[in-house]
């Protein structure tokens, strides 16, 4: 089972954003300035028409390439064509014709080789190219996310297929049996069924890179793990011993205590589980240090208990998490005395939480601490709403970058909480609140802080407040409506919500492309501007502020 089939999820692999029912976010193409999209004819040139364009360079993110060049004089339309081999000669080529750069290409092999050239074109015809240039084209979403051992060959392929003649806890035992044979580089295919599991069940397994052991649903089928009370957990990892190179795919993890606990565990691969309506958490790795695990399109929701979607690492640093990838989910609906979507606790590092779809969470949405001096954390191009509390919490040393936040308590919130408030980076969010857009507590003399290129809608309160104030913060660029606290430059004032194609203070309504009026385009700062928004479009000058480019 994926995302896409169980929510309508809309996976677009050339823009790596999740469109989730009721979402509706685009960013405007790229498309040359008016013109282009076709292939007319071959292409001709000849030493008659417009000079070569200069400065040609080349821009990749997310299965996307932006092509930029030079004006011409004398041009009135330009030719891009582009290869995956060198040496490229437009005689006869085809090619896409726009009348101004910039120009991208999107859906372009993902790690491969790109080769472009630009001629001009005008009353002359057709102009010689300019210098080819190249690029290695960056991978779009859901390959960005894998790991480096996605496409690993099995060694040999099993089937456990659902006995109907036996009970559903007969087939738990079995199917449970099985699992705790597998070799590296086995591939195991689940059918369809419900497993009844009601004794501790521990995968304790180790693949390797080359060898990873996989445990998938069968094309089309659905197996279910339960068991009939939460005395345990419903599926632990590594608490019998080391867990290691696993992939768990398409499989549905419900009922128990915590659906599905990770302890001594590296390299485990979650992919396209629906995961839901358990006692506690509905994903832990909270007791046992773990590193590279990553979860993709997984459906997290109907939590208890302190109700965490995602509760990873432990408070104070007790068990770390460090370089793994919380990507593409779809969490919501948790419940119990917290209910934040994804927690990441302090001491844990190196994490990437990118593109998930995260609202209504009794806490926050996405809640990151520190890092403890470690590398940064990236939370990039989430789209959170409906939070009972602040709708993203990011205590500091992070980069935040092209989300979308709307409907909380406070749309962003930070300050000391574990740890101390450092050296975190927020550009290009838009924010979107009835109630406080923004507040950051204790920012104040902090090194490495910047606040830039934000859109920050209050209707009521405040849109940016530092309540300690903003000595040595950067804050540049920035676009709000609303008071602000704190600070006295360093931002401009919108219009409101009429500044986007279809946005509502009560998260109704999320397309927050900039209308054709909206105060946000061109006004962001260049020196701290993202290369890609959250559609994956790589932006354009001149700056548009917010998440989404102009």
């Amino acid at each position: 089972m994926s995302i896409g089939s169980t929510l309508g999820v809309v996976l677009r692999a050339s823009r790596g954003l999740a469109l989730c029912a009721g979402i509706s976010i685009v960013a405007a193409a790229c498309g040359g300035g008016g013109g282009g999209g076709g292939t007319p004819s071959a292409g001709s040139p000849s030493a008659s028409g417009p000079a070569a364009p200069a400065s040609l360079s080349l821009t990749t993110a997310n299965g996307n390439v932006l092509v930029n060049w030079s004006s011409v004089a004398d041009a009135t339309q330009y030719r891009v064509y582009s290869s995956d081999t060198a040496g490229i000669d437009p005689t006869g080529m085809s090619y896409v014709e726009v009348t101004e750069s910039p120009y991208q290409i999107s859906g372009a092999a993902n790690n491969a080789a790109l080769f472009c050239v630009v001629t001009s074109v005008g009353a002359e015809g057709e102009g010689l190219p300019s210098i080819e240039q190249s690029v290695m084209v960056a991978p779009s979403a859901p390959l960005k996310y894998y790991p480096t051992w996605y496409d690993a060959t099995p060694l040999s392929t099993f089937s456990y297929l659902y006995e109907p003649g036996q009970t559903s806890a007969q087939n738990g035992s079995n199917l449970k049996a099985l699992i705790a044979s597998l070799s590296p580089g086995d591939y195991l295919e689940v059918g369809g069924g419900t497993y009844t599991i009601n004794s501790l069940f521990d995968i304790s397994l180790v693949g390797t890179a080359a060898n990873p052991i996989w445990i998938v649903a069968a094309d089309g089928q659905t197996p279910i793990i339960t068991r009939d009370n939460a005395s345990q957990n419903t599926v632990n990892m590594g608490s019998g011993g080391p867990c290691s190179y696993v992939c768990m795919r398409g499989i549905e993890i419900t009922g128990g205590s915590i659906a599905l606990r990770m302890y001594d565990c590296d390299n485990i691969w979650i992919d396209k589980c629906h995961i839901h309506d358990c006692q506690d958490n509905a994903i832990a790795a909270n007791s046992v240090n773990v590193n590279n695990l990553t979860f993709t399109e997984n459906h997290v929701h109907g939590t208890g208990g302190t109700g965490e979607g995602f509760y990873i690492g432990g408070n104070f640093a007790s068990s770390i998490a460090n370089s793994c990838v919380f990507a593409m989910n779809h969490v919501h609906d948790t419940s119990g005395t917290q209910g934040d979507g994804i927690e990441i606790k302090q001491g844990s590092w190196g994490n990437w939480v990118a593109e998930n779809i995260v609202h209504d969470t009794p806490y926050p949405s996405i809640l990151l601490y520190g890092t403890g001096g470690m590398a940064k954390n990236l939370v990039e191009r989430n789209v959170c709403w409906n939070s009972g509390d602040n709708v993203m919490q990011i205590q500091g040393e992070a980069i935040v970058r092209n989300n979308l936040l709307m409907n909380g308590k406070y749309g962003f919130f930070s300050n000391d909480h574990q740890g101390t408030v450092t050296d975190l980076v927020v550009v290009h969010n838009t924010i979107i609140n009835d109630q406080f857009g923004a507040r950051m507590d204790d920012w104040g003399g902090k090194p490495g802080m910047i606040f830039a290129n934000n859109v920050v809608y209050s209707e009521l309160q405040a849109s940016m407040l530092f309540n300690d104030g903003s000595n040595g913060v950067t804050v540049e660029g920035n676009v709000v409506v609303g008071t602000t606290g704190g600070v006295g430059s360093g931002f401009t004032n919108g219009n409101g919500l009429s500044d986007f194609v279809s946005a509502s203070y009560d998260a109704t309504l999320r397309n927050v492309t900039p209308s054709g009026t909206g105060a946000m385009v061109g006004v962001g700062a260049q020196s701290l501007v993202t290369v890609d928004d959250l559609n994956g479009d790589i932006r354009t000058a001149p700056v548009t502020a917010g998440a989404v480019d102009g």
